[in-house]
């Protein structure tokens, strides 16, 4: 059994379900041989460390495993843009079929090419919706002038500008605060994120505008990946492959225990029928288009349902 040690990391707390799921990962390569060292960093920004940090330290090779939001690295992966096109995806198990197959398989690619990064895994990061501390957003109308915290990433900025709000992006070790301080009026995010963050004490309005369907790459460094004896990386596959069986049922299952705890904290959730989701997808017609035009039709093709591209 090897002995070099193996670590892993995340930058979410305690009680996230991305987390859980890191942990179960270092679990199943104790448990299945892949290695006898294995180091496990839960939250990074625990210790004012950034995530942007924590990436660029895998692309390195300092750390070994680590999962991140697509998001953040589709500037360099133009092909990651298929997964930030707003309003495409109401399907999550669909979406997560296509990344099992050939558009996973082309993504894993672009990823390689364009980056230092292998992609071992898709994760379920659920889909994304809005909070504020004003008012309900039933319309792009409702947004207009207020300061949204999103990720670093510029088609979402794009996105929330199309609607009217000013976007803003902030690491995730400063999300809480930003929202505690009012810098931002609002932000959008997966609903267990609000919970975990405990963004619901602030943000007593949710609009479940389902605007993105969130995916996490599991990622290593490919340099790693591919040094690997080939019995120590079907080992690390095995484990990848069964936790992320269980990642992916565990996110599902918190989007309905998430919602049901903001119903309980009183929060306002306006449900997709009562949100004009039409106008928002108007709205930004032209940053679809924008986007699309960079990503390779073979992505599109394989991964978005035709009636949205």
């Amino acid at each position: 059994m090897p002995s070099s040690m193996v670590r892993l990391a995340g930058y979410q707390g305690s009680t996230s379900i991305l987390t859980a799921s890191l942990r179960r990962l270092a679990q199943a390569l104790a448990d299945g041989g892949f290695a006898r060292n294995i180091a496990l960093e839960e939250d990074v920004t625990a210790g004012g460390e950034k995530a942007t940090g924590l990436f660029a330290s895998v692309e390195r090779g300092e750390r070994q495993i680590a999962y991140m939001a697509s998001s953040y690295l589709s500037a360099r992966v133009p092909a990651l843009g298929a997964l930030d096109l707003p309003f495409s995806i109401d399907d999550r198990q669909a979406a997560l079929q296509a990344l099992d197959g050939r558009a996973g398989a082309l993504l894993r690619e672009a990823v390689a090419r364009d980056s230092g990064f292998q992609v071992l895994a898709f994760w379920d990061n659920g889909f994304r919706h809005l909070s504020n501390a004003l008012r309900p957003l039933r319309t792009p109308a409702d947004c207009e002038g207020l300061v949204i915290r999103t990720l670093d990433n510029a088609h979402y900025r794009a996105l929330f500008a199309s609607l009217g709000f000013q976007p803003v992006t902030t690491d995730v070790k400063d999300l809480v605060r930003a929202v505690e301080t009012g810098a931002v009026q609002a932000q959008e995010n997966p609903l267990t994120n609000l919970i975990s963050f405990g963004l619901w004490r602030h943000h007593r309005h949710v609009s479940l505008s389902g605007h993105c369907f969130g995916v996490l790459l599991l990622v290593c460094p490919r340099d790693w990946y591919e040094s690997l004896p080939a019995a120590r990386r079907l080992a690390l596959e095995r484990a990848v492959r069964e936790t992320t069986t269980a990642q992916r049922q565990l996110a599902a299952d918190q989007d309905a225990a998430a919602l049901a705890q903001l119903h309980a904290h009183g929060v306002q959730v306006l449900q997709p029928h009562e949100i004009d989701r039409a106008a928002m997808r108007q709205a930004c017609a032209s940053v679809c288009a924008s986007v699309r035009r960079d990503v390779p039709g073979a992505v599109l093709d394989a991964y978005l349902p035709e009636a949205v591209h």
